[in-house]
Parts: structure tokens; C-alpha cells; sequence
């Protein structure tokens, strides 16, 4: 979701494009930040700064996972941390009579060798669910939205929405990349794309404002 740095080029989260496809009355603030989880953006103070500008009717889109469910990294967060976390962010946020919306972790790339997409999120993302169930918060799952669309594409396609890049095809990359996590500029687009068709099917207040963009020839 984050806004990349110019070094990760073209690597891009789905919120760089999300500002684009909304009226002058909307304004898009991303305070989503690379490889922090639940426990780490709270820790780091990014999360007070959010409250404290909150205001009435504002949405808070909230999406962790990829950095809290993995034991290996130092921002690991247990499963039931995560949960209670999840359910702090959503406190807060109603707290200013703000409106948070829950978003499952976007799927990872992966495939098995008869070309079915895999779950890469399976439990960390069904305590998404089950936290927006049991507080009554509108659920984009993600998760299960982004392996279709890679399902459609298939093995081979389904790379060009990712961080892709053969030697020499990019300065930032010399070496090149296989990143089956981190977006491509069409990518973060589509993804994207699925997180505003979401919204207009939770008839929340703010599909009213989607734009659709202009098709030219």
C-alpha cells in the first residue's frame, strides 16, 4: 500500500495509483509505511500522528500481515496480538467518529506445479475476517480478491503485476529481481482496481465519490 522510494523504482504499492480515481472532495493521505506490522507502526509512533488528525466521517483503511505472521522477522506479531491490535486500530479510529475499513493482507505470487494459485496469508488473514465480523467493520479481503486475478492470468503473466525485472533492464535493479510480493506499476493499478471495485460493493458513502477514469483511443 505504502508509497515507494524513487530507489525501489519501479517497484510500487497499490496506494500510489488508489489517489487518482477520486473527486476534488476526497483527499488521500497514506501513511502506510514498508515492512512495519501491527506492533512495529504503533511502536514507531505512526499511528498516534493518524489519530490525532482524525476527523469525523474520515475512513481509515487498515491492512497488516505480511510483516506480523512471519516468526522470523522482528516484527512478528502472535496471532492473538495481532487480533488485539486489529481491534485497537479499529477503537481508535471510532473514537474520532472516524469510519475504519478492514483490508486482508494482498495475496503473495505463488503457484504450485499444476498452475493453481496458492494461500500465502491462510491464517493471519482469517483473523482479518473474523475481527471485521465480530466488530462490524466493512471488509475488502484482499487476500482472496488478488489470487483470482492472479489465477486469471496464470503462471507466467501474473508476473508483470510484480516486481519483475531481467539483468540490466533497470539501473535500480542491475542484478534484476523476482519479487513475487512487492507491485510493478501495473500491479499496484490492478490491485488497486479491486480495493475501489470493493468499496462500491460495501455502498459505503464514499463510492459515491470514485471517479472513473477517462478511456481515450
Amino acid at each position: 500500500m505504502s508509497i515507494k522510494e524513487t530507489k525501489a523504482y519501479p517497484e510500487t504499492g497499490w496506494g500510489m495509483p488508489f489517489v487518482f480515481f477520486w473527486d476534488s472532495s476526497v483527499k488521500v493521505d497514506n501513511r502506510a509505511m514498508n515492512g512495519r506490522s501491527t506492533r512495529s507502526f504503533m511502536e514507531e509512533k505512526r499511528w498516534d500522528p493518524v489519530v490525532s488528525k482524525l476527523q469525523e466521517g474520515d475512513y481509515v483503511f487498515i491492512q497488516f500481515g505480511h510483516n506480523d505472521e512471519v516468526p522470523t522477522k522482528k516484527t512478528y506479531v502472535t496471532e492473538k496480538d495481532f487480533k488485539s491490535n486489529l481491534i485497537k486500530y479499529i477503537t481508535d479510529t471510532r473514537s474520532k467518529k472516524a469510519i475504519p475499513v478492514l483490508l486482508t493482507p494482498v495475496a503473495r505470487r505463488k503457484f504450485d506445479s499444476t498452475g493453481h494459485i496458492q494461500e500465502t496469508h491462510a491464517v493471519y488473514a482469517q483473523i482479518v475476517r473474523d475481527v471485521a465480523k465480530e466488530n462490524n467493520v466493512p471488509l475488502i479481503d484482499l487476500a482472496e480478491k488478488a489470487k483470482a486475478l492472479y489465477q486469471q492470468l496464470g503462471p507466467e503473466n501474473s508476473k508483470q503485476l510484480f516486481n519483475y525485472l531481467l539483468p540490466g533492464e533497470h539501473p535500480n535493479y542491475p542484478d534484476g529481481k523476482q519479487d513475487d510480493t512487492h507491485f510493478s506499476e501495473l500491479g499496484a493499478r490492478k490491485i488497486a482496481e479491486l480495493v475501489l471495485a470493493e468499496i462500491r460493493s460495501l455502498h459505503i458513502e464514499l463510492a459515491d465519490h470514485i471517479v472513473k477514469p477517462m478511456v481515450k483511443n
